[in-house]
């Protein structure tokens, strides 16, 4: 029985419908894939009892399970192939599947293609969660029921059921979602576009093709906003097929947000270009650290715009809004000392932004996992900003090295020490014997979680764990 809720079955009725992977997307679609008729089969490369509480709250009676592995027999009586968020596209079934012209999807593209509300779409290399989450802040201030989700908190398929044609949805999209998208939201924002995760896309030039799939696909009465200040942002904004929007810290754009001084300032609907702006507020309203949070709250303000939403909903959640876990979070205050927690920083350049948002001096813990990014650029500031460099995980070692280098390069820098420690508990421990009073102790790892944690949120979770045992 087709439980959709539409007076036509989905397209998606009776169709066999395969599912890579058991992380939280591939979850969500085999709770979502039965209530609309499809046959379902959930495919993992880890065995059962390596699952955990996976298979919790699926329907076992209404989905076939193979686990342990992805067998190209699973395509023998497939219709479509959903590839959740982390499985590459590189395994064997997947390739396999385009040769054969089985239809490779995912959780994004079958939401966006159903959803009856408007779509506002966010991606980036940095920013996307906050600007996602403000911009949501920003939808429930103008009174409309809003839903939040996509890369980050829930996945939207399962309130596809419960959404009406005047709610808002705010979606942010990560790169690896976007590259097999055939559609497009109506409202889609470039935040910019730097070199990341290249250990799955291997070029910077597929990194960028799957990013301008937030907007390629859009029609002429959509509209995209791009970040001015970020170059390949603003070169991708030639491509797009509908309207365009900008936002920018330094200089004025003709339709989106700009600070001008002190004051935020954004175009609303339809104005023309450059005649017609509205002051949201002053800079010193954003409860955040950092120009690239101002950068963030420009952004949402222009997504917003281009949404219709109020000025003054801008301006009640701006002044509300204290950010994200894991994002430049304050955890405690010891002995004089700030320790904060930027575990999202899983990238080089979000350790820079981080670094430029105090002036206080930084003791810094970086490391993790290596995505095969330049770390030169981060180096050079941090010998010039921190004291004392801690680098732990996997790429600790060479992370040392590149912050030696940058130490020698620079005679008379800031930098006095460099240490490496295995993990990042004891990379606690030895901030907290070389932290001063008035320090900063800066978790921006620089690198993925992913050599000892599920994400970078039990990374930072744990990091919460470690310094409240302190304050204890």
């Amino acid at each position: 029985m087709v439980e959709h809720g539409g007076p036509f079955p989905d397209p998606l009725a009776g169709r066999h419908v395969v599912v890579l992977g058991l992380a939280r997307q591939g979850r969500a679609l085999g709770r979502w894939l039965p209530t609309v008729g499809a046959r379902v089969t959930l495919s993992d490369s880890r065995p059962a009892e390596a699952l955990g509480d996976a298979l919790t709250g699926l329907d076992v009676e209404r989905v076939s399970l193979a686990l342990g592995g992805h067998p190209l027999a699973l395509l023998d009586d497939c219709d479509v192939l959903c590839v959740s968020g982390g499985v590459p596209l590189t395994l064997p079934i997947v390739q396999e599947a385009l040769r054969r012209g089985v239809r490779v999807t995912n959780d994004a593209q079958l939401f966006l293609e159903r959803c009856p509300a408007l779509v506002i779409g966010i991606t980036g290399s940095a920013g996307k969660t906050t600007t996602t989450a403000l911009t949501g802040e920003i939808g429930r201030c103008a009174g409309l029921r809003t839903f939040v989700g996509g890369n980050i908190g829930e996945v939207l398929l399962d309130d596809l059921p419960a959404l009406r044609p005047d709610d808002l949805v705010v979606m942010e999209l990560s790169s690896f979602q976007l590259e097999l998208m055939t559609v497009s939201p109506p409202v889609a924002g470039v935040l910019n576009v730097t070199p990341n995760h290249l250990d799955r896309h291997g070029r910077m030039d597929a990194y960028i093709a799957a990013k301008s799939h937030i907007y390629a696909h859009q029609n002429s009465h959509d509209i995209a906003i791009f970040g001015r200040d970020d170059p390949q942002a603003r070169a991708m904004s030639r491509d797009a097929p509908g309207r365009v929007a900008e936002f920018s810290l330094q200089e004025r754009v003709l339709s989106g947000a700009y600070l001008r001084g002190d004051e935020l300032l954004v175009t609303v609907g339809d104005s023309a270009p450059g005649t017609a702006y509205e002051v949201v507020c002053a800079r010193t309203v954003i409860r955040l650290r950092g120009d690239h949070n101002v950068l963030n709250t420009l952004a949402a303000c222009a997504l917003a715009g281009a949404a219709r939403l109020p000025v003054e909903a801008m301006r009640a959640a701006i002044a509300a809004f204290t950010g994200v876990e894991h994002r430049l979070e304050t955890v405690a205050v010891i002995g004089g000392v700030t320790w904060v927690n930027d575990s999202i920083a899983t990238a080089p350049e979000r350790v820079v932004a981080a670094l430029h948002s105090y002036s206080e001096p930084i003791v810094l813990l970086a490391g993790g996992r290596d995505k095969n990014l330049p770390w030169a650029e981060m180096a050079a500031l941090a010998a010039t900003r921190c004291p004392v460099v801690i680098c732990f995980g996997e790429y600790g070692p060479r992370v040392a090295e590149h912050m030696e280098q940058a130490r020698l390069a620079r005679p008379g820098a800031l930098l006095e020490r460099v240490e490496v420690a295995g993990d990042l508990e004891a990379a606690v421990a030895r901030a907290r014997a070389l932290a001063r009073p008035g320090d900063v102790v800066l978790l921006s790892p620089g690198g993925t979680s992913y050599d000892a944690y599920v994400d970078f949120a039990g990374r930072g979770q744990h990091f919460r764990q470690l310094v409240r045992a302190l304050g204890a």
